[in-house]
């Protein structure tokens, strides 16, 4: 975009840069939303990695939404993922007992993020995975991908997704690690393992993105 100096009106200046909203950091996060397992809930893994834009830089302000199945495969219909004072409308997020399978996180100043939450189990012909919607600065429309586990390699192969996709593309939807929790900079410890999963939007190693119609 550029303006006329009115002074000199054979000369374009340029006007400031300015980020793309909408920035759904100030607003949709809430207290918990990354705490997606039962409170101490022996089986929890921890799930977490950064989002970059099309440069290789780490985003600061994108958000994910996650969510999946319980470990028997069957979808969560429980309420409760947010709650609200009723006083004064805060958030007051978990109430740490039910599984809901939905989680909402935000990436920090270093553009990582992190959840804990249940393994899901297989649905159907699929292989177990996490739903993952991605919301960033630019992305006027959000995007669908998957987290998928290291360890079902032979599910992978039968899977309906993974199936179609080259092993370079594939790669970009499986998680890495599923090694024992803690260590800095992950939520939680203990728990069943912790996974890695890397969002890349463009560029080189760009994540398979996903479209319903």
């Amino acid at each position: 975009m550029t303006k006329i100096d009115t002074a000199r009106p054979e000369t374009v200046l340029p006007t400031p840069s300015h980020t793309v909203g909408p920035f759904y950091g100030h607003a949709l996060p809430f207290p918990g939303g990354g705490d997606i397992a039962p409170l101490d809930h022996p089986d929890t893994v921890t799930v977490h990695g950064r989002v970059y834009d099309g440069k290789g830089r780490p985003l600061p302000d994108a958000f994910l939404e996650l969510w999946g199945a319980d470990p028997e495969g069957r979808l969560p219909r429980v309420d409760g993922s947010m709650r609200r004072d009723p006083a004064g409308g805060g958030f007051l997020g978990r109430n740490g007992v039910e599984f809901t399978g939905w989680g909402r996180v935000q990436t920090d100043a270093d553009g990582h993020w992190s959840a804990r939450t249940l393994r899901p189990g297989a649905r159907g012909l699929s292989a177990p995975y996490l739903s993952v919607c991605v919301f960033a600065r630019g992305l006027l429309v959000h995007l669908f991908t998957r987290i998928y586990f290291p360890e079902d390699t032979a599910a992978h192969a039968a899977d309906p997704l993974l199936s179609r996709l080259d092993e370079a593309r594939r790669a970009t939807l499986v998680a890495e690690g599923g090694g024992v929790a803690g260590g800095s900079g992950v939520a939680g410890g203990g728990g069943r393992g912790v996974y890695r999963f890397d969002v890349r939007l463009q560029g080189e190693g760009e994540t398979v993105f996903l479209e319903f119609r």
